[in-house]
């Protein structure tokens, strides 16, 4: 059986990934499950925690890298780590790579997620207001990183990337739904973009989503080697 690490914090993002990742001898931990090998604080658990490195990349590719490689050396098992987010078209690809803190400007601030995720949305709303919908064009970009182990150093033995088209919905339709997180409430789906994804059944998100694409794609990497 091998044991991957899920390096990420977000209960969500795991149940995703479990769930695209569903392969024969294969074992995805969170990082709270993984053996004690790191220092203080970080993101790990009753496991041991493990310190974050600092995601200083300007791309998502690179975040994710940065993620994976660190995880596997502090682990000690190889390690899938995503960097997502979300572009929309009439705000120059913001929030892009600050996606997760938009409404600080990237700064941590140790707010809740739901307290995170309602201050980003009141701010990508606030800058759109007035565009109409259809220059409401955005996508969620995901890219993955599986990184292993090794006397080297740990290496990246495979990279997936997902997106998910849509619009972001005007003030006052948006936001709606109760499944998801983030900017989920406030994007529409297309083709006639009448629901958020925030709307949709977990498993009708993942066929469409950026991250499940991402997943399905590392998945295929995964049987082949």
């Amino acid at each position: 059986m091998k044991t991957i690490v899920v390096a990420t914090g977000n209960p969500h993002k795991v149940e995703e990934l479990r769930a695209v990742l569903d392969l024969p001898g294969v074992r995805l931990i969170t990082l709270a499950e993984a053996p004690g090998r790191g220092g203080a604080g970080g993101a790990g658990g009753s496991g041991g925690s493990f310190p974050e490195p600092a995601e200083t990349g300007r791309t998502f590719e690179e975040n994710a890298t940065i993620k994976a490689v660190a995880y596997a050396r502090a682990t000690g098992l190889p390690c899938i780590a995503d960097d997502s987010g979300l572009e929309v078209d009439a705000l120059g690809g913001r929030p892009g790579v600050i996606s997760s803190h938009y409404a600080t400007d990237g700064r941590e601030t140790g707010a809740i997620r739901a307290e995170r995720d309602e201050a980003n949305n009141r701010r990508v709303l606030a800058e759109l207001e007035g565009v109409p919908l259809e220059r409401r064009g955005a996508r969620f970009v995901c890219v993955m990183v599986l990184a292993e182990p090794g006397e080297g150093g740990p290496r990246v033995v495979a990279r997936a990337r997902g997106t998910f088209e849509g619009r972001i919905g005007c003030s006052g339709d948006v936001p709606r739904g109760t499944h998801g997180f983030g900017y989920d409430p406030l994007f529409l789906v297309g083709p006639a973009f009448l629901r958020t994804s925030a709307e949709f059944s977990p498993g009708e998100k993942n066929a469409l989503s950026h991250r499940g694409a991402a997943a399905r794609e590392l998945r295929r990497a995964l049987a082949a080697g």
